[in-house]
């Protein structure tokens, strides 16, 4: 016997199919608890060329497996060891390790270890359909252009995310020490927080969830950066000067839907003050007893509207192991091992920067 129910996920409302079978809690709520994987080859932002259309068709998605499958496979066969020495790439594909057109280069891991790469993913599909991107709202598929308070914020952000070729120790001659020591690293580097977290949206590897749930509140443990969301349900939100990088979650049922706000962000980018005016709903819909339906809404001032995306998570029968990225990991020992040299090459080069310029 199949019963429907109508939910309302960001700007549309659809028909989520629910059958009788979805676990439930003792007071009838659905039980999400379980471990998902969310990894998929479906892209956040559609492509542009596509404009607002919404699915693929079966032969189109069928050459796009081919497409990434034998990239992995490529990628995976063994290496020639007469082969002649690698050509040394130039700007910013020798720092990309696998690049846009899946050519593997020096500097990253290769593609068995990408998820969606060594596991053979697939996209997602809803209603039998398959997705052109997550996003949903704006129609386009896409993000909205940044505001110009956005652009503004940005403009102040750690240089780490500026599209900044790091090859050589261009801070030297603008001033600045993106990488002085530890703590002028982002936290991502330093393996505190990614923002992954909140919305949850498929990254390049690390894409399990685990969620546990009892009548009150609703946690789900990111693998990526090893973050445990706690949801209070039914509760309200904590005075606006507490808090963290995931922001502080309530939840509340809207029939089997689980609807969770999420305020009180503090900046992960720099300089970690807080974000007023940040806002996402999440809903969380059972669509069967493996499967619920993970909708998104992010209210955020950088962005000239708000955009929704939406996408399937799928119960996994692997485990949630701990992702071992630790403050003070070899890999940030070596990046700033890496700026002394190129400090030196460029004072060799250069001689010693002006005024207001590190020294190494």
């Amino acid at each position: 016997m199949q019963l429907r129910t109508w939910a309302m996920l960001g700007a549309a409302c659809v028909v989520v199919p629910i059958t009788a079978e979805i676990p439930r809690t003792d007071d009838g709520k659905p039980d999400f608890s379980g471990t998902y994987d969310i990894s998929s080859l479906t892209r956040m932002d559609r492509d542009p060329n596509l404009g607002e259309r919404l699915t693929y068709t079966v032969e189109e998605i069928e050459e796009m497996k081919r497409v990434a499958h034998s990239r992995v496979d490529e990628a995976a066969a063994p290496t020639d060891p007469d082969r002649e020495g690698l050509k040394p790439l130039e700007g910013q594909a020798r720092e990309r390790g696998v690049d846009s057109s899946g050519t593997y280069t020096p500097g990253s891991h290769d593609w068995f270890w990408f998820d969606c790469g060594g596991q053979y993913c697939d996209y997602y599909q809803i209603d039998g359909e398959y997705r052109t991107s997550i996003i949903i709202d704006p129609p386009n598929g896409r993000r909205p252009a940044l505001s110009e308070a956005g652009r503004s914020r940005r403009a102040t952000l750690h240089p780490y995310y500026k599209s900044k070729y790091p090859g050589e120790a261009w801070w030297l001659a603008e001033g600045g020490d993106p990488y002085d020591n530890p703590e002028n690293m982002s936290i991502g580097d330093r393996c505190i927080y990614m923002s992954l977290t909140v919305p949850a949206t498929p990254s390049a590897y690390n894409n399990m969830k685990t969620i546990v749930q009892t009548d009150d509140h609703m946690l789900i443990m990111v693998e990526w950066m090893h973050w445990a969301r706690a949801i209070r349900l039914n509760s309200e939100h904590l005075p606006e000067d507490m808090i963290s990088y995931g922001g502080d979650s309530i939840g509340h049922w809207e029939g089997d839907t689980l609807v969770v706000e999420t305020t009180n962000f503090k900046d992960f980018m720099g300089p970690h003050d807080p974000r007023p005016g940040l806002r996402i709903v999440e809903r969380f819909s059972p669509i069967d007893g493996d499967s619920l339906l993970y909708n998104f809404t992010v209210h955020d001032p950088d962005y000239e509207a708000p955009y929704t995306g939406e996408f399937p998570w799928n119960k996994s029968d692997k485990r949630l192991y701990e992702y071992a990225c630790h403050e003070g990991n070899y890999s940030m020992t070596n990046t700033l091992k890496g700026a002394r040299v190129l400090e030196a090459l460029w004072i060799e080069e250069h001689g010693e920067p002006p005024a207001g310029g590190d020294t190494p």
